[in-house]
């Protein structure tokens, strides 16, 4: 590696930039080249990129607290003629307790990179999931641990699971947050808001058992210069009798060479060599938000109603498409690739807000009235279904997969709160536009998923089948280029 290299932000190690043929060569995580020997090395390469037990408990503790966070954004939606019921809040009053939720994730986001970055991955789950414990001072406290989770769990599993199957397994982080949102639809059906809240703290419990039998992130320990104990965890990981040298090598070489550039800063981010990094990134969190997921999300039950459909019949409609379709999104993320399934989904949720805009404007028409509560449904359930198969979970994966290591603090900080920005002001102002122009609302929100597709198909790269450092590598390459 030279040093003009470095000074520049390259990063040049051949290892990490060479071609490897994904679909032909399925090795260990870092892969292995043509020339590498067969038999025992090839086998043990091979049985490295699998799944094994401990990569699956430590995922399943890690997505614990994403069903938390599910169960949080989807509380709003079945609690809210009963917590306006009972404690006499307005319409305004109570996009405030519904949107406060955002604001503590906006604080957890700010702090998220920095802390993870010090504690370690299972360091800040173990935070996040007291604070989510503590449900009973508040949803401004619960936001903060959702802000806190959604920026370590994705990483975390990224950062202990093979490239063959990093996606899949970091899109169960979207899965298990869409099964929070839908159970609790499906339970706040039949108990009241406290008791709903209540029920939320079991995956906490759970979460926070779970962490004392899960290692720590390989690629974490060495880069606070942990070697002895990153080998270990990284063997932990892949199996007692897997070859892991192949990986440890890449982690190392990779992680010095990030040692000999300076400490990253939030100003870093915007040096011309991450620049294209934080486009990808920032515009995924801002186009995903402004898609008008959370008001959906928060406001389903007002949605259905104001378009003269029964809302208890319209939520288990969608409880119906979402788990399902997240699981098809998980099995499809390592087959079809990132892009592929960003585009089906962003048409899709664009066709979604069109129809539920069409109803509503059909309803201010008086036309079609007994076809309009149909066309709402049918809108919302499409644009649930294409959001939970792409545009609910690729986003984070590429998050987690587009910074170098040195820069995922302070790029995770800023990604994560531009998502809970964007969440906070759709959740707020969802029902006042509502209230302003239903149709126009919608129609909005299929607009910005139209630019989704554009956005993907021009910027987003495709990162199926490529270790981390590799991604990171090219994508700082393309930065300098341009």
């Amino acid at each position: 590696m030279g040093r003009e290299s470095i000074e520049e932000g390259k990063l040049s190690n051949p290892l990490l930039v060479k071609n490897i043929d994904s679909e032909s060569q399925v090795y260990g995580y870092g892969g292995r080249g043509e020339n590498s020997g067969a038999g025992n090395e090839q086998q043990s390469g091979t049985f490295s990129s699998s799944a094994t037990t401990m990569v699956v408990l430590s995922s399943l503790v890690a997505v614990s607290g994403s069903y938390v966070f599910g169960s949080a954004v989807g509380y709003s939606s079945p609690a809210r003629s009963g917590v306006m019921d009972d404690l006499g809040l307005t319409v305004a009053e109570y996009s405030v307790f519904g949107s406060i939720l955002t604001i503590g994730a906006m604080i957890g986001a700010v702090v998220s990179g920095r802390i993870a970055d010090y504690i370690g991955r299972r360091g800040l789950m173990f935070s996040s999931s007291k604070v989510a414990w503590w449900a009973e001072l508040g949803r401004l406290l619960v936001g903060c641990g959702m802000g806190l989770l959604s920026y370590v769990v994705p990483i975390y599993i990224a950062e202990i699971t093979p490239k063959n199957l990093r996606g899949g397994f970091t899109t169960v982080h979207q899965f298990m947050i869409c099964c929070g949102v839908s159970l609790t639809y499906l339970i706040g059906a039949f108990l009241n808001w406290r008791a709903l809240a209540l029920i939320g703290t079991v995956p906490c419990v759970i979460q926070i058992l779970g962490l004392f039998f899960i290692p720590e992130s390989p690629r974490w320990l060495a880069k606070i210069g942990q070697e002895k104990k990153c080998e270990d965890a990284l063997q932990n990981l892949r199996g007692k009798n897997a070859d892991i040298s192949q990986e440890k090598s890449e982690i190392r070489d990779y992680t010095e060479t990030l040692k000999r550039l300076s400490e990253a800063s939030i100003l870093d981010l915007f040096q011309r060599r991450y620049v294209y990094s934080l486009i990808v990134g920032v515009g995924l969190m801002v186009l995903q938000q402004f898609g008008g997921v959370n008001g959906i999300a928060f406001y389903a039950s007002t949605i259905f109603i104001s378009a003269g459909f029964s809302d208890s019949i319209g939520t288990l409609a969608m409880v119906a498409v979402q788990i399902p379709m997240t699981g098809l999104g998980v099995i499809l993320m390592d087959k079809s690739g990132r892009r592929p399934l960003l585009l089906v989904s962003s048409t899709g949720t664009c066709l979604g807000c069109l129809l539920v805009g069409l109803s509503f404007l059909l309803q201010n028409l008086q036309q079609w009235k007994q076809v309009t509560p149909i066309l709402a449904l049918v809108g919302v359930l499409v644009f649930t279904g294409s959001f939970s198969l792409g545009m609910g979970g690729i986003p984070w994966v590429i998050m987690s997969e587009i910074f170098p290591i040195n820069m995922k603090g302070s790029a995770g900080s800023l990604v994560t709160l531009v998502s809970w920005l964007g969440s906070w002001i759709v959740s707020y102002a969802f029902n006042f536009l509502m209230d302003w122009n239903s149709a126009g609302t919608f129609f909005m929100f299929s607009c910005v998923s139209g630019v989704t597709i554009l956005f993907v198909a021009k910027l987003v790269p495709e990162t199926k089948g490529r270790t981390l450092e590799e991604i990171q590598t090219s994508m700082n390459r393309f930065s300098e280029k341009r």
